[in-house]
């Protein structure tokens, strides 16, 4: 495809995301299924141009002027993509396969954008109006440059599996994909965000992986699984165990020793962590199905250690998923705070006297996290907060105890994490 082609694909790619409500990855699946002429160079080239202007929408439409996705389109090339007027130019007016010419208008923004110094937090930060209170009041005037931070591009992350191989040997296998300790943490790997034409690392598709020696794992991620502590030998329960993600990383950290038990309200979500483990070693794993209802009889009281990964607005992903803030309504909040609470009341029924609840969020908003530990301890006094400890974050701690980590201040997703003990019988 020639460049005008592509960028009228982005446009269109845009147009349905917008018109018809669809997530950004299943209308660059339908433009993909549609386009058979469009090799894999075109694709992750649209996918980058599309992501890239969902990330800055915003500022992008506020720089140009303009805020149908023709605009946020030749904003995204100019100002995030650094092309020259004449570039874009020549791409958009090559007939047939452009959009169109550059208006007078479009030639005349392009060239000299609009000041983002006089825009408002929301346009200078990329999220919508609602945000700006919920930010402010958890971040201040700060919260421009964190939000911000959440519309760059992130790297891909690697959690090395301790149970099958090392570090040493992982960054060999993954040598031309450019990897590198990630720091922090001693099994991460970070391979740098691609550039804005090229598509992601295919790390999942290097034998290795299938071996299970490395998972795609967010730093930020695994520093939450760490939060746990030492747990070899102990009784662990992952209370909202998903595809198994962090369960993974506990299974890790247990070293195969003590019991871990998976469990998710959703059983669909787990279809996979069963073949996950297997590929990955884990050996101490029982997967406890909410088909049945009886799934967690027994174990109450009597885990180390329970974590809980809450459903959550996923505010701290933007980065990866940038269409994801522009979906999020006050009301979408307003229901995950309610299934936070809840998970939480349930989950804490398995805490044996002494033992640990963790807490965790992949969310920037203390409604989801300061709020809802607060509401919890004043339902349940039994638990206290226990200042999270993993070595390197200490800088991130708030005067809490509390874990919180942003891509502005520590180059991770934004995460929260919490550690509540249990009081002795």
């Amino acid at each position: 495809m020639r460049e005008g082609g592509r960028i009228a694909a982005a446009i269109q790619v845009l147009e349905d995301i917008q018109q018809r409500h669809k997530p950004v990855r299943m209308a660059l699946k339908n433009w993909g299924e549609q386009s058979r002429y469009a090799g894999a160079k075109d694709r992750a080239w649209v996918s980058g141009l599309v992501l890239d202007a969902l990330r800055r929408r915003r500022s992008l439409s506020w720089m140009i002027g303009g805020e149908d996705e023709r605009a946020v389109v030749l904003g995204a090339l100019a100002y995030a993509w650094d092309w020259p007027v004449a570039r874009i130019a020549e791409a958009v007016g090559d007939e047939p396969h452009g959009p169109g010419a550059l208006t007078e208008a479009e030639t005349a923004a392009l060239g000299s954008p609009r000041p983002l110094e006089d825009a408002p937090a929301p346009v200078r930060g990329d999220y919508p109006d609602w945000l700006d209170a919920p930010l402010a009041h958890q971040y201040g005037d700060d919260r421009t440059a964190e939000a911000a931070a959440l519309a760059t591009r992130a790297p891909v992350d690697l959690r090395v599996n301790i149970l099958k191989t090392d570090v040493a040997r992982s960054l060999k296998a993954l040598s031309p994909l450019g990897a590198a300790p990630a720091g922090l943490m001693p099994d991460a790997l970070r391979v740098p965000a691609p550039d804005a034409t090229e598509r992601a690392a295919a790390v999942e598709s290097a034998p290795e992986f299938q071996k299970g020696w490395f998972e795609v794992q967010d730093l930020g991620s695994q520093i939450a699984a760490a939060a746990g502590g030492e747990i070899k030998g102990r009784q662990v329960l992952d209370f909202c165990a998903g595809g198994g993600g962090k369960t993974l990383a506990l299974a890790a950290a247990m070293g195969n020793s003590g019991q871990l038990y998976a469990y998710d309200s959703d059983a669909r979500r787990l279809s996979e962590t069963v073949k996950r483990a297997t590929r990955a070693g884990v050996r101490n794993l029982q997967v406890r199905s909410p088909i049945r209802p009886d799934a967690l009889d027994g174990l109450e009281a009597r885990m180390d250690l329970v974590f809980v990964d809450a459903p959550c607005t996923g505010s701290g992903t933007w980065r990866r998923h940038p269409d994801a803030k522009w979906r999020l309504t006050p009301a979408q909040l307003e229901r995950r705070t309610a299934e936070q609470d809840a998970v939480l009341a349930a989950a804490s029924i398995y805490v044996k006297p002494g033992g640990r609840l963790i807490y965790v969020t992949c969310s920037l908003l203390a409604e989801e996290n300061e709020d809802r530990v607060a509401a919890f301890l004043t339902a349940h006094p039994a638990f206290a907060v226990t200042p999270v400890a993993v070595a390197g974050t200490e800088r991130w701690l708030t005067a809490e105890g509390f874990l919180r980590l942003t891509p502005h201040t520590a180059g991770t997703d934004g995460f929260f994490v919490a550690a509540l003990t249990r009081g002795a019988a």
